[in-house]
């Protein structure tokens, strides 16, 4: 299949000045074959930089694409070959992550992928690139719900990629009863079982919601409360992670996790001993988008790249394989009844009704959480060594407790 497509890569140039696959050449709603899964819209100049020798450098998060592995759909090598762009794919694991490589200039891309309230921030920043919809004519495809964010109200820089929320995957072997709250992470029967994540605005806003406030911060005061509620968790904490939380949840190193649906979903098709549920105090909604920078080499390329990441064909592969929600009106419809009904994927208004999104926030409230976030991570209590022992044996306490219970309850019912 790649030599066939490497062949119609070598053919597309010489068909375009034939006429086949020239803008216009053929009516609006028909398409290309690239692969025997990837069809694009023939009403689109695809192969306008196939002799440039572009090289677009593209950083996303990782494990956000499909790219060939466990029999999914290589969308890049397919791109590689349709449009002749030579594709350098690398990838963070945090908004956070991403900034600050952003920020330190060591690097230039042409096409990220932040989440809403970065892509705020580094819009005011100047760090984003305006987009000329010109080239994105597939952004009409992006349902109406997904746009006009207080991030980005205008879509002036971004254009969803993905959306999701945040919930618990837990352990079914080891957690008892289906947790409900957020509470369940503090829980100290669970001590050295609980992952966090290592990221401040998604720790924060769980311990946010814990105690009752919005995941975007009003105050210094509040962020200076909500910090020590993490600082409170921290002795039950055996790892803050990101992506590290496949290995660990999948074979079984922890109990319970914070962590994206998206990523449940495939946890849970390696592991069907996990479990997923959106705690009742309410979740993060968010949506990721594909972003130019400001000092972009490539844009009109990267344009290029975005638009054909939101080919219905393409869009498809990508939620198909990640399992995160789509924003493109025809991708739902294609997609499987177990994933297009999944409450994890597609909640209801139980769920969706109570969820937030992340704001970008003042300067001022910004620097209190990345300063006293640094500090919750370096932070020690006096004898905390002895906490986590004595937390530990409270936790086989109450096991043996449970045990005993259990013990007594079937003897009685036998006698």
């Amino acid at each position: 299949m790649k030599k066939w497509n490497k062949l119609l890569a070598a053919a597309l140039p010489l068909l375009a000045l034939a006429g086949t696959f020239a803008p216009g050449a053929q009516a609006a709603g028909q398409t290309i074959p690239v692969t025997g899964d990837i069809e694009v819209s023939a009403d689109y100049d695809w192969t306008r930089f196939a002799g440039d020798n572009i090289t677009l450098n593209v950083y996303n998060w990782g494990l956000y694409i499909s790219d060939g592995s466990d029999d999914s759909v290589d969308v890049l090598s397919a791109f590689e070959d349709l449009t002749g762009i030579r594709v350098n794919y690398t990838t963070f694991d945090s908004n956070e992550s991403l900034y600050a490589k952003m920020k330190s200039g060591g690097a230039t891309y042409d096409v990220i992928f932040p989440s809403d309230y970065m892509v705020g921030r580094m819009a005011a920043e100047g760090m984003l690139a305006p987009l000329d919809f010109t080239n994105i004519p597939n952004f009409s495809q992006i349902g109406q719900e997904y746009l006009g964010w207080d991030f980005d109200p205008d879509n002036t820089y971004s254009v969803p990629y993905t959306w999701g929320t945040t919930g618990l995957i837990y352990n079914t072997t080891m957690v008892e009863e289906p947790p409900t709250s957020w509470s369940a992470l503090w829980d100290v029967q669970y001590a050295n079982n609980v992952l966090m994540f290592n990221n401040s605005r998604d720790a924060y806003a769980i311990a946010a919601k814990k105690l009752g406030y919005s995941l975007n911060p009003a105050s210094i005061e509040e962020v200076e409360t909500v910090m020590q509620e993490l600082k409170n968790q921290k002795s039950v904490v055996q790892a803050y992670v990101m992506d590290e939380i496949f290995d660990k949840m999948e074979g079984g190193e922890a109990a319970l996790a914070p962590y994206y649906a998206g990523d449940a979903l495939t946890m849970i098709a390696d592991n069907p001993d996990l479990a997923f549920v959106h705690p009742s105090e309410g979740v993060n909604f968010f949506v990721d988008s594909m972003c130019i920078p400001a000092n972009s080499k490539n844009k009109e390329a990267a344009e290029l790249f975005i638009n054909y990441m939101c080919e219905p064909s393409v869009g498809l592969a990508n939620c198909d394989y990640i399992g995160y929600s789509t924003p493109i009106t025809a991708v739902w419809e294609q997609l499987d009844d177990d994933l297009k009904y999944s409450e994890i994927a597609y909640p209801g208004e139980d769920v969706m009704g109570k969820a937030e999104v992340f704001t970008t926030l003042p300067e001022e409230i910004n620097a209190a959480l990345d300063s006293q976030w640094s500090e919750m991570k370096s932070y020690e209590e006096g004898g905390s060594g002895w906490m986590v022992v004595v937390l530990l044996v409270l936790a086989v306490l109450v096991s043996c407790f449970n045990i005993w219970r259990k013990l007594s309850k079937k003897a009685r019912d036998d006698y």
